[in-house]
């Protein structure tokens, strides 16, 4: 996906084109040297995702994916920025794709994945290389059966955790049994998982965590059993791993009741629940700065899974009585969840009505200080050692950037789209309001050509999220600058049932 909200089909809107063109002409430009924007522009539009700062501070890591219409493929590359923002370096150029750039606590390694090599070592999936900071080409670290995913440093920088789905025994067919005979033997159904959307038959397997030790270049399984295991997290001693998993009940493929377990960093340890909420547990588990508690996120009841609003919750690492910080917030939390060095605050990024912006509350809970402001969207939060934030931000007229919040001011950091954006004359975006015949306030964005004339009537088109869960909000959507471009009002409406606005909305 190109970005949240381009996500959309981008077939079904190529059909539209002809018919667009052939009934409004493209609008004249009002900004000297600007021109509309057009479906060409698509291509050349980059991404910036998953900014890194490293641990001493002085650099951001981050990818680029740019499109490629001749190969009708993408490609994304590795680059960084220093933090002040003055020096550029790109680290990857290859035909193949790089991804989750991840420095070493020690500061010495900048890890990442890629599938290079051979069609048959690509076939193996994403495998975890590194860069030597000190210079030379990147090295791969792991040669393992169905690749690497989700993976971070131990604290020590010694280990990876990871998961890693199951290996198809038919992959083997000489170890199974009867594999001589002339007809395949039968394929055995005995969990609901096979029901799973997508690839529940076609990948009859269940997906664990791992270790891989990098001097003994050691794979290690830690979790086993017909269980889908996620979001493996470090304890900060390095001695225990926490994650999410869905393990209850003689059928745990029937419900979505997922819980946070710990275990021992080690193969045979037995994961320990910790939450006992009938509802989902998850996000990616983060640990406080002493060990001793446990973040996450508390959905709702299972009934209302579709409509959940997670809240900031903490709970012992050792067991015990779960705690929600955020229970007045009545607004979804999400992304990583970041203590600071003291133990006393967390971080998070916060959905409101048409907008996302970074969150900050106490251990004691309360109140929710708002560290951004303005109408426009944040996401991939980090918190550095000292203080200051690595974000991506955007807005309905900048598609997300690398920025630093430092100081309590938002400063720019990548710029991979402005050469191209200030060619363009883009729509003008507001916030739009209406009220139903049973008075419910009903909320929206109005999309109008740069060359909006008040007073005058406009072909207008209604374009709606999905869900209905989920919003439309102040973020680059091609979409709406494309049709807009072309003559339309635009109105995204954020229905009953989406997110954004609270519960009872919701």
């Amino acid at each position: 996906a190109m970005y949240r909200h381009v996500r959309r089909s981008f077939s079904a809107l190529a059909t539209c084109v002809a018919l667009l063109v052939a009934l409004v002409p493209a609008t004249a430009s009002g900004q000297t040297g600007r021109r509309p924007i057009t479906l060409d522009d698509l291509a050349k539009i980059k991404t910036v995702s998953d900014p890194q700062r490293s641990p001493d501070g002085k650099w951001v890591a981050y990818v680029v994916r740019t499109p490629d219409v001749e190969k009708d493929k993408s490609d994304s590359d590795l680059w960084m920025v220093s933090w002040d923002g003055t020096q550029t370096v790109r680290l990857t150029a290859g035909p193949d794709s790089e991804s989750s750039p991840r420095w070493s606590p020690d500061g010495r390694y900048l890890a990442f994945l890629a599938s290079r090599g051979t069609e048959d070592e690509k076939k193996k999936g994403s495998q975890i290389w590194l860069l030597d900071r000190l210079g030379g080409e990147a090295q791969k670290l792991t040669e393992i059966d169905g690749g690497v995913s989700d993976y971070s440093w131990s604290p020590d920088s010694k280990r990876f955790v990871f998961t890693k789905g199951d290996k198809d025994p038919a992959d083997e067919p000489e170890k199974m049994e009867g594999w001589k005979r002339k007809t395949a033997p039968p394929i055995v159904l005995d969990r609901y998982h096979f029901k799973q959307d997508r690839e529940g038959y076609l990948k009859r397997f269940y997906t664990h965590v791992y270790t891989f030790d990098i001097a003994a270049k050691k794979l290690e399984q830690i979790t086993t059993g017909q269980f889908e295991d996620s979001s493996p997290a470090w304890s900060p001693d390095g001695t225990k791993i926490a994650f999410v998993s869905t393990r209850q009940g003689p059928d745990p493929d029937r419900h979505l009741n997922s819980d946070i377990y710990v275990v021992d960093a080690k193969p045979g340890a037995e994961p320990r629940q910790l939450t006992t909420y009938a509802g989902g547990d998850g996000g990616r588990p983060s640990w406080s700065p002493d060990g001793q508690w446990i973040a996450y996120f508390q959905g709702d009841e299972t009934k209302y899974n579709a409509y959940e609003i997670n809240k900031l919750t903490v709970i012992p690492s050792s067991g015990g009585a779960a705690k929600v910080l955020t229970e007045a917030l009545d607004r979804p939390v999400s992304g990583q969840i970041w203590w600071s060095p003291d133990g006393r605050t967390l971080t998070f990024a916060v959905g409101d009505d048409r907008i996302e912006y970074v969150g900050r509350t106490t251990t004691a809970g309360g109140a929710v200080e708002k560290l951004t402001a303005g109408r426009g969207t944040v996401s991939n939060v980090s918190l550095g050692a000292d203080g200051n934030l690595t974000l991506l931000a955007g807005s309905t007229t900048q598609t997300p950037e690398a920025h630093a919040l430092e100081g309590g001011t938002l400063r720019k950091l990548t710029k991979v789209n402005d050469d191209l954006l200030a060619q363009l004359q883009l729509a003008t975006t507001e916030d739009f309001t209406s009220k139903s015949k049973d008075g419910t306030v009903v909320n929206g964005l109005i999309v109008k050509p740069a060359s909006y004339t008040p007073g005058k009537k406009y072909p207008t088109l209604l374009i709606i999220h999905g869900g209905p869960n989920g919003q439309d909000d102040h973020s680059f959507t091609f979409d709406n600058e494309f049709f807009a471009a072309n003559g339309y009002v635009v109105l995204n409406i954020n229905y009953r049932g989406s997110s954004g606005r609270g519960s009872a909305y919701q």
